[in-house]
């Protein structure tokens, strides 16, 4: 599915959510949703299944998700399976925080370290990069030990590579000259 289509599905939810006043809810019903897919991904390649009727799938959705989702969270990925666009659901939800953080001002830092953050280090990064952005940052944390050491910081279009990998890359470049 395509990005604009995307953003079309998640701007419906949030002006839903905007409306009933539940926009945090249905991001984190969103999020509930995409962990418990992220760790069963044969459910969603049956919930794709256009050989599966619609009611099946709903009936299977309402049975997996009916107790711990907001109902028109669960409507909505019932939606998606309808129109055969399961498989999207991430790409909607990454729209729907986007449109939440804005509104918020808040941004998600994706945080990728040589080596696993102390939980003070993370606190202290998150405090330094919400007064450099100016609104309120929290980070997604991965570890990639090709970095050698150092971070890259992504952020709301930005890159910030403090990375040992590029460092030692700019010094060779530096030498060949």
């Amino acid at each position: 599915m395509t990005t604009e289509l995307c953003r079309e599905y998640a701007e419906a939810l949030y002006a839903l959510a905007a409306e009933n006043d539940q926009v945090k809810t249905y991001l984190d019903g969103l999020d509930t949703a995409a962990a418990l897919f992220a760790d069963n991904p044969e459910y969603v390649e049956l919930l794709a299944c256009p050989a599966i009727p619609r009611a099946e799938r709903d009936g299977l959705l309402e049975q997996a998700l009916g107790s711990i989702l907001p109902e028109q969270v669960l409507t909505f990925i019932q939606l998606l399976c309808a129109h055969g666009r399961i498989r999207s659901l991430n790409d909607c939800i990454t729209e729907y925080r986007r449109m939440y953080e804005t509104a918020v001002s808040a941004s998600t830092a994706e945080v990728v370290s040589a080596v696993p953050l102390t939980e003070s280090e993370k606190d202290r990064l998150a405090t330094a990069l919400s007064a450099r952005f100016g609104r309120t940052v929290t980070l997604t944390c991965t570890v990639d030990e090709s970095l050698m050491g150092g971070l890259v910081v992504r952020v709301d279009g930005k890159v910030l590579d403090g990375s040992l990998r590029r460092r030692l890359h700019a010094v060779k470049e530096v030498m060949k000259q």
